[in-house]
């Protein structure tokens, strides 16, 4: 994709403060953090949002998801974290490349859903 931001960044195209790549994976610090740690774990291939993974990424997903403590541990959640994706429009997306964010540092992340 051309224009998109994340495909540029695992292209090398434009910088990144990464903390991890491979062959299929980048990781790399968010730039507007929402918590002391908070990173961004991307596939190098394009993939809009979850909704449109199918039965093909499946190795790919399970390779993001079982990265994501391992980097977690390494930037500092030694006591856990929040892994998020944002799906969609509804679901908060604002880069339409599937991206998984890892959330953590040293204090209890606030509840996700409000009851009221």
């Amino acid at each position: 994709m051309d224009t998109c931001i994340f495909c540029k960044i695992a292209n090398r195209e434009i910088p990144a403060n990464k903390i991890y790549e491979d062959e299929s994976i980048v990781a790399f610090h968010d730039i507007n953090p929402a918590a002391p740690v908070h990173f961004l774990v991307i596939p190098k291939l394009h993939i809009d949002s979850l909704a449109d993974a199918d039965e093909r990424h499946r190795d790919l997903l399970g390779r993001m998801l079982v990265l994501a403590p391992r980097l977690a541990k390494e930037q500092g959640c030694n006591d856990g974290f929040r892994a998020i994706i944002n799906t969609g429009r509804i679901g908060g997306q604002e880069v339409f490349h599937l991206h998984l964010h890892i959330i953590g540092g040293h204090q209890r992340l606030p509840g996700m859903i409000h009851h009221g």
